[in-house]
């Protein structure tokens, strides 16, 4: 049975870093090819010609598998949903045999103004690779539930 962490477990200012995770050359391409099939993401040859000099990853790509390691930092955590995202940016191309990393740090949280049995949360989301470059980084907005003891007060 998993232990929940509800919003009055979160620690603003609280970060947590994933393992890490190799990027493979074939699935990265066969998600190009489904879901964003650009010569640079998809054709190793025609790749080569471009400013990259070789297939990289798509910005979607890389949020995937920043999802895939964020599940080991924040699966405990009792989310309603996400809200919205900011500052989404992709500063560095990710290439396959990366090895990336992701981190979650807490930035705030406070009880919700229009539903005090939830809570709502800001996260810093970063994902790095083996040089400790950044490759991927958003601020996101996310609903939480509240412990059962807290939010029963509120009923």
């Amino acid at each position: 049975m998993t232990q929940w962490r509800y919003l009055e477990d979160l620690v603003v200012g609280e970060t947590l870093d994933s393992e890490s995770l190799v990027v493979d050359h074939d699935h990265m391409i066969e998600f190009a090819k489904e879901y964003d099939p650009q010569y640079f993401h998809t054709d190793p040859e025609a790749a080569r010609e471009s400013r990259f000099g070789e297939v990289i990853a798509s910005g979607q790509y890389t949020m995937m598998l920043w999802r895939k390691l964020d599940h080991q930092l924040s699966h405990n955590i009792a989310w309603i949903c996400g809200v919205a995202w900011d500052d989404v940016r992709w500063p560095i191309a990710v290439r396959a045999g990366d090895m990336l990393k992701a981190r979650a740090t807490c930035l705030e949280k406070r009880v919700s103004s229009s539903d005090p049995s939830r809570g709502v949360t800001r996260f810093h989301y970063q994902l790095f690779n083996q040089n400790d470059e950044l490759v991927f980084s958003a601020i996101s907005t996310n609903l939480i539930e509240r412990a059962p003891s807290a939010s029963s007060e509120h009923a």
